[in-house]
Formats: structure tokens, C-alpha cells, sequence
């Protein structure tokens, strides 16, 4: 089964709303565990609107599933990264004032920097993904930076698929298909989603793990966390 693991940004957007401790980010995250998801993703940006560094370390010790950390690797989030330890880091080449990931790695222009960058993670036990697009080329080389896995960016696919154009997923299958023949993990995330995670795993050969976090909250709104997080993992299956 592909796992799922939980982006819990939102849940530190909300918290960092009132300048208070609610909702609790350790005790949601504990609590998403129990819900049955198999991981925990946070993605710290360099002003700390969402999740803050501190988080990172906090939330050590309270994902007992795989832990995942996503970033930009400046040096700051790179020494986060080698104190923590976490199961997995997912580097995304985002901008100091990114909004959100809206594009994946140039795995050709920066593959002699994402080696260097990937060596030292995974001389310290860490796995490496790369947050990465549909094109072959990228494909290719990312699998000559050293990186244990891909992530692939999905808002694309999320865009067609809700425009009734399932055709859309073919890129992506195209993509996996060439990076498991290179020796690839393969994971996904970016609005994913109830209406689309069912079609998109189903299409996806050797789909490892998906991160899921926008959108898996606010469905939580209506439905309640634990069980959206159960209707992922049945929809995964």
C-alpha cells in the first residue's frame, strides 16, 4: 500500500494565527498517527509563518512513522536537517518568500550542487527525495545526483484531472515508470486530494508515499480528521 503521510503546515498556519499553542502541533501529530497515517511532512520556510524551526525539533520525538522534512536546502535547513535526523528530507528549490512549491528541481543546471547537497544527507542515514517535474530529462538526471527518491509534483495533474481530462495522469505514469527502471522511489504530493488520490494511485506504478496536506485539512473541516485520514488510507489501498 502507498503511504500517507500528513503535511501538518496548516495546522501551524491556524496555531500561529492567534500567536497561542491551538491547536497543539505535536498533539495533532500524535493524534494523526493513531488516526493510522504512516508519516508526518513539514515544510519550515526561512520566516517561519507555518511550521517554525523549533517544530521540527520538537516534533522529534513524536512521530514514531517516518518523518519528513521538507525544504530549500540553505544552511540553515540543512543543519536542522543533520541534528534532527529524520527519516527522509525532500529538497524543493523554493524562494525565500514562496508562497507555496510551484516547481521542481533543474535536476540538469544544479545536479553537480544537489550531489553535494544529497552526499552529506545520506552519509548521515538520511534518505533523500527530490521534488521534481514530468520531464524525462529531469528524471534522468536526477538519478545521477544520488537521491533515493523522487517526488512528483502533482498540481498539474490535480488541475486536469479536475477538469474531466484523466489523460492528464500519462505524464506522470510516463515519469515513474522511468524512474523506477533507474533505481528510483517514487513519491508525490501538491493537491492531491479525496476526488483525485484514488485515480492518481491507481495510475501511478510503484507509488511509494504520498504528502498530503492543504487539502486533507481543510476536507477535515467538514468531515473531521480522523476520518479523512482513514479515507485516504482506504482510497491508497
Amino acid at each position: 500500500m502507498t503511504k500517507l503521510s500528513v503535511n501538518i503546515n496548516k495546522i501551524a498556519t491556524l496555531r500561529n494565527s492567534r500567536g497561542g499553542d491551538v491547536p497543539n502541533l505535536l498533539k495533532v501529530a500524535k493524534d494523526i498517527q493513531e488516526f493510522g497515517a504512516e508519516g508526518i511532512t513539514i515544510h519550515p520556510r526561512p520566516d517561519e509563518r507555518h511550521i517554525r524551526y523549533q517544530d521540527a525539533y520538537d516534533l522529534k520525538p513524536i512521530v514514531t512513522t517516518e518523518y519528513n522534512i521538507e525544504g530549500n536546502p540553505i544552511d540553515k535547513f540543512t543543519q536542522m536537517v543533520l541534528d534532527i535526523k529524520p527519516t527522509q528530507v525532500t529538497l524543493v528549490p523554493d524562494g525565500v518568500d514562496q508562497l507555496t512549491s510551484n516547481a521542481g528541481w533543474d535536476t540538469v543546471k544544479h545536479q553537480s550542487y544537489l550531489q553535494e547537497v544529497i552526499a552529506e544527507f545520506k552519509n548521515a542515514g538520511i534518505r533523500t527525495s527530490i521534488f521534481i517535474d514530468t520531464d524525462l530529462k529531469l528524471i534522468e538526471a536526477a538519478a545521477k545526483t544520488g537521491a533515493d527518491r523522487i517526488e512528483l509534483y502533482t498540481e498539474e495533474f490535480a488541475t486536469q484531472f479536475e477538469k474531466g481530462n484523466k489523460v492528464g495522469v500519462k505524464p506522470y505514469t510516463d515519469a515513474a515508470i522511468l524512474a523506477h527502471d533507474l533505481g528510483l522511489g517514487i513519491n508525490a504530493g501538491h493537491d492531491l486530494s479525496l476526488d483525485n488520490i484514488k485515480f492518481f494511485k491507481e495510475s501511478i506504478p510503484n507509488l511509494a508515499e504520498v504528502s498530503i496536506g492543504h487539502a486533507l485539512i481543510s476536507e477535515s473541516l467538514y468531515l473531521g480528521l480522523e476520518n479523512v485520514v482513514n479515507m485516504y488510507l482506504h482510497r491508497l489501498q
